[in-house]
């Protein structure tokens, strides 16, 4: 939260100094800034894109209120599989020009804050095995994986519905079935639960999931914070 709080307050100051210069020149000297920050001190292996829309910059840097930025960052940016992304919308960013300019910053109010990420298939399938499988069925999921049971190996294969349970995401299966091969059913009934997927999401800011889907990449979940206020440890 500290790195968040100077990045917000660089915003300002970077702002009123760049005020003889060309608003555009000075948003976006401000949003690679910042990028440059959350990256260096998220510990990103890349730099995520920063995006300060709504009023003139310089407007909104002297009033002490931003009205949107936005913060994209990529599966390279994340260090995480192909297809994973993530997106983070702060708006009404409130911060006291004073503050900003003294470096006194200690709390930061946020109006709202939206979130929306894609988990990849390629990320979820880690969790069940190597060999695991993800890809979209109409509104649901079809795991295919890869068990070893009472002698057998036994390549399953069934279709799950995707819910939220809290802050985890879940994957339930119907019955599964054995793709192809031929095994006794009483060993195909004892892998209940072997295609089950708990993936618990862990978000900042104090943003809480409100939606999940299967989407062509991955799973997409949507998360939501109103009234945040941001502090130092």
């Amino acid at each position: 939260m500290r790195t968040l709080l100077g990045l917000l307050a660089l915003l300002l100051v970077l702002g009123v100094v760049a005020g003889l210069v060309a608003d555009p020149i000075a948003e976006g000297a401000a949003e690679q800034r910042v990028a440059v920050a959350l990256r260096d001190g998220g510990g990103l292996a890349g730099t995520p894109e920063v995006d300060v829309t709504g009023w003139p910059f310089l407007t909104q840097a002297v009033s002490g209120t931003y009205d949107d930025v936005r913060i994209s960052l990529t599966a390279e940016d994340l260090g995480r599989p192909a297809g994973t992304t993530a997106d983070v919308v702060l708006r009404g960013v409130h911060v006291p020009l004073s503050d900003a300019l003294s470096g006194t910053v200690r709390e930061v109010p946020v109006d709202r804050i939206d979130g929306t990420a894609t988990l990849s298939y390629a990320l979820l399938s880690a969790e069940l095995g190597a060999d695991t499988v993800l890809q979209r069925e109409g509104d649901g999921l079809r795991v295919t994986r890869t068990v070893e049971l009472l002698g057998y190996t036994v390549p399953l294969t069934a279709v799950g519905r995707v819910s939220l349970d809290g802050q985890d995401v879940v994957v339930d299966v119907d019955r599964a079935e054995a793709a192809g091969v031929d095994v006794p059913g009483s060993v195909v009934d004892r892998t209940e639960g072997l295609l089950d997927l708990r993936y618990p999401v862990e978000l900042p800011f104090g943003l809480r999931l409100t939606g999940v889907r299967p989407g062509d990449a991955g799973v997409v979940v949507t998360a939501e914070a109103a009234d945040t206020v941001l502090r130092t440890p």
